[in-house]
């Protein structure tokens, strides 16, 4: 099992006046806000904040801001974060994941932006939980089938040293959060509101449980309510906090889909479970595997995907074992000769066979040895399945 996540640094680590800055700007624009963001990361948090208020923006970051920048509410919601257990993580701070998050800037995908700051409710690192980190997303209308895949996942990535982190949602988000709780493995949930709040409703003691070990986390300010695009918008962090994505169940147009194209545009590996052909909520990844995602059917296959080359080797799962298995290619045509209804004798064998007659006396006493052939007056039959032992060897 997993020991959790380590504790992050204290927040005395930045400046106040930084904090309150990226506070305020985390509040005056809607994410995803590209210019906004390349504008704190040219100048400097403190700065671009006082040039939003004043207005001294780039047309980019004007259009991005000019419905919010009057509104200053920065101490408030930092007040109203520490009072619900919430603090504001900034790429200033240690504790700031900021490897993962630099392919956001990196990508030049307007859509992908990174994030002025995080909102964030739990004890763990950000950084350190998203050393090895792996999204774990699909549908919320998952089967049975689906949901059972997305918790053994959960549980396995964890046993393999990994975070998982998923949207919270109903279906194959909570699913992977609760195999991953349920081996005390660490966790992230991504939300589409503030970080302060619990959504879906029905997730409420799953958020908590979450918050509790691990980590709930929201680039929008304390309060803040659920709005369709916003889920779509939080999909890029589930992609860019994880190493990979893996989709369990999901429609051709959907949130998953979404996470796992995002994924790609990243450069992170995007595997898929297959499902029945027949099954709508599947075929998103099985659409995902004919435009290259990896197809993995067992943890152990995720793994070993995500792992340095040879750190985790997926053996073939067990098949059924057969009597003839372990025959060698001579005792294999005598059985494959040997009738089922009349007992032959050897010469008749050899000739139906192609084996010599010394080969086929000595494949024979095998086969009766492994409780395959019935030796009668001097003739040869297949032993019925039913009287069979299985035999040695």
């Amino acid at each position: 099992m997993n020991a959790g996540p380590v504790g992050p640094v204290p927040d005395s680590a930045v400046p106040v006046a930084v904090l309150r800055a990226r506070a305020y700007l985390s509040r005056v624009a809607e994410p995803p806000a590209p210019g906004l963001a390349a504008l704190a990361a040219e100048v400097g948090a403190v700065e671009a904040a006082d040039r939003v208020r004043r207005g001294e923006v780039s047309e980019r970051v004007a259009a991005e801001t000019a419905a919010r920048r009057a509104v200053e509410r920065a101490d408030a919601d930092l007040a109203t974060a520490a009072a619900a257990g919430v603090r504001l993580l900034v790429p200033e701070h240690p504790d700031w994941p900021g490897e993962p998050l630099a392919d956001l800037a990196a990508c030049g995908v307007p859509d992908l932006a990174p994030p002025v700051a995080l909102w964030v409710r739990g004890p763990g690192s950000l950084a350190r939980m998203c050393v090895r980190a792996t999204g774990v997303v699909g549908a919320r209308a998952a089967t049975g089938y689906g949901l059972h895949v997305a918790a053994e996942f959960g549980a396995g990535l964890v046993d393999g040293g990994h975070t998982v982190v998923s949207g919270a949602a109903i279906g194959i988000d909570g699913a992977a959060h609760r195999g991953a709780l349920g081996v005390d493995g660490p966790t992230v949930a991504v939300l589409a509101c503030g970080a302060d709040r619990a959504y879906p409703a029905a997730h409420q003691g799953l958020i908590a449980r979450i918050a509790a070990s691990g980590l709930v986390v929201s680039e929008y300010p304390p309060g803040s309510v659920p709005a369709r695009h916003r889920f779509l918008v939080r999909n890029r962090l589930i992609a860019g906090l994880s190493a990979a994505t893996v989709v369990v169940e999901a429609g051709l147009r959907s949130g998953a889909t979404r996470t796992a194209s995002d994924a790609a545009t990243l450069g992170r590996p995007v595997l898929a479970v297959p499902g029945p052909v027949t099954s709508g909520v599947s075929a998103g990844c099985h659409r995902l595997v004919r435009e290259g995602a990896v197809l993995v059917t067992r943890v152990e296959e995720v793994l070993e995907e995500l792992g340095p080359i040879g750190a985790h080797l997926a053996a073939d799962p067990p098949g059924e074992r057969r009597a003839t298995d372990a025959l060698d290619p001579v005792g294999r045509l005598v059985h494959d000769a040997l009738p089922a209804r009349e007992a032959r004798e050897v010469g008749w064998l050899a000739r139906e066979a192609g084996v010599p007659v010394g080969s086929v006396r000595v494949a024979l006493v095998d086969l009766e040895r492994r409780g395959l052939a019935d030796h009668r007056n001097g003739r040869w039959q297949l032993r019925p399945e039913r009287l069979r032992t299985g035999g040695g060897g």
